[in-house]
């Protein structure tokens, strides 16, 4: 079987040779996709001479994965422009499970009457006066399985807030049903978890896996931790690539992450402009007057 081409591969038990045409049901190798086996045994026996081709291919099939631009999130279902990949310019809504960005929410506030003023700017309802009822509100939402809900919820055992015990037990139990869900934050806050050892021991690789979970799914923040953790390795190819898609998701972090590796002869002149056009991208897509107008006032008050 040494000299067979990669169809044949394909076609037949990479062990014995055996075929499909012999009506015999081959599966692939899970890890590399490369090779076709007819039973466990046949599997097996050929390890040890697809171990290490194996390994390889599994490598680069992950990296394809993990260094590719994860997509945007949806648009704000009010004004209907690119929501901020960042949470700090959307806000939740529990009554109705949006994501509405903080521009539309100022600019309802901005306008509403005083009994008005607290109302969700999508559904009209008005905001639960308790703690308990605001569990009860997230509690609804993640019996629909909605995963910003139910990553909140972990949040609030994590914290203990809005009357929860504090409990990390329970906040990782959701975390990891909300990052199943789709949640990236999820799988962030876990990879925060491992790496501080809060709730469970420190473990650098789980810490790690998690922060890949989250990053394809989106999270800038754990893009971010996973450039720097490469940047401290030596890694710095790898570290600059987590940066780049980090950087197009708006993490101004990994945009001086990179100015800083320009500085120090680990990227080139055009690496930096890339970043900084990448960048720049992504604040046109999500810029509107009142996201800013929002952002000020925020940042004067820190009122909502």
């Amino acid at each position: 079987m040494s000299n067979t081409s990669e169809l044949d591969k394909m076609s037949a038990c990479a062990n014995c040779g055996k075929g499909e045409e012999a009506a015999i049901n081959l599966k692939a190798c899970t890890a590399c996709k490369l090779v076709k086996y007819c039973s466990r045994e046949c599997q097996i026996a050929h390890r040890p001479q697809h171990k290490k081709e194996c390994k390889r291919r599994a490598k680069e099939l992950h990296d394809e994965k993990l260094f590719k631009q994860p997509p945007p999130i949806e648009d704000c279902p009010i004004c209907m422009i690119r929501l901020p990949m960042l949470g700090s310019g959307r806000v939740y809504m529990a009554c109705c499970g949006k994501l509405i960005c903080r521009g539309c929410v100022y600019a309802f506030q901005s306008r509403a009457t005083k009994k008005e003023h607290d109302v969700c700017p999508f559904c009209r309802t008005p905001p639960q006066k308790s703690d308990e009822k605001k569990i009860k509100q997230y509690e609804k939402r993640m019996d629909t399985n909605d995963p910003i809900a139910i990553k909140g919820i972990g949040s609030m055992y994590r914290d203990g807030d809005y009357g929860l015990p504090r409990d990390q037990a329970k906040a990782l139990e959701l975390w990891h049903r909300a990052g199943e869900l789709g949640s990236a934050d999820a799988y962030y806050n876990i990879g925060i978890a491992y790496d501080t050892g809060d709730g469970v021991e420190v473990d650098e690789k789980k810490a790690v896996h998690y922060w890949e979970l989250g990053a394809m799914r989106g999270n800038a923040e754990a893009r971010n931790n996973l450039g720097a953790m490469e940047g401290n390795l030596g890694n710095m190819d790898r570290a600059l690539k987590h940066w780049m898609i980090a950087a197009r998701d708006g993490y101004s972090n990994s945009l001086e992450g990179i100015k800083i590796m320009y500085k120090h002869g680990d990227a080139t002149k055009d690496d930096y402009a890339k970043a900084l056009q990448l960048h720049q991208t992504y604040v046109d897509e999500i810029k509107t007057a009142q996201r800013d107008e929002a952002a000020a006032v925020r940042e004067e008050y820190k009122y909502y």
